[in-house]
């Protein structure tokens, strides 16, 4: 009977995952995938916030930024509005990506919902939101 070699150790090979450290992709990003990621990170959503917002699971919204296919016709439009951008602007490469301007995440949403809202609805919030802002702003200086 041989005496066989102790196990080597395979502590170069397996590390513990850390969230600070990015996942390296096997293969080159797709084009239609980077771009999402783009206007993804443009209007400061998580994978997670996107898919909410779009009626989605957060494995879809993965899985279209890192494959070749595409979001499903249903999505698309959906993609487009919480994303702030056209239908086209998703897979054309030349156009410049959206830079927030105002609120971004929840609050910028919510603002987006009152924009849709008759213009005395809208004034009515103005009338109630207006002196907690002012509220705090004089409390912060």
């Amino acid at each position: 009977m041989q005496a066989r070699d102790p196990p080597q150790s395979r502590d170069s090979e397996t590390r513990a995952y850390t969230p600070d450290v990015p996942r390296k992709l096997s293969k080159q990003r797709p084009a239609q995938g980077a771009r999402l990621v783009a206007l993804r990170k443009a209007a400061a959503l998580s994978q997670a916030e996107l898919a909410r917002l779009i009626g989605e699971p957060q494995q879809n919204v993965a899985l279209w930024e890192q494959s070749d296919k595409p979001p499903r016709s249903d999505a698309i439009p959906k993609l487009a509005r919480a994303l702030g951008v056209r239908v086209e602007d998703l897979f054309t490469e030349k156009t410049s990506l959206p830079r927030p301007s105002g609120p971004v995440g929840k609050v910028r949403k919510l603002f987006d919902e009152v924009a849709k809202l008759p213009r005395r609805q809208q004034d009515k919030i103005v009338e109630f939101l207006a002196p907690i802002i002012e509220d705090f702003k004089r409390r912060a200086s």
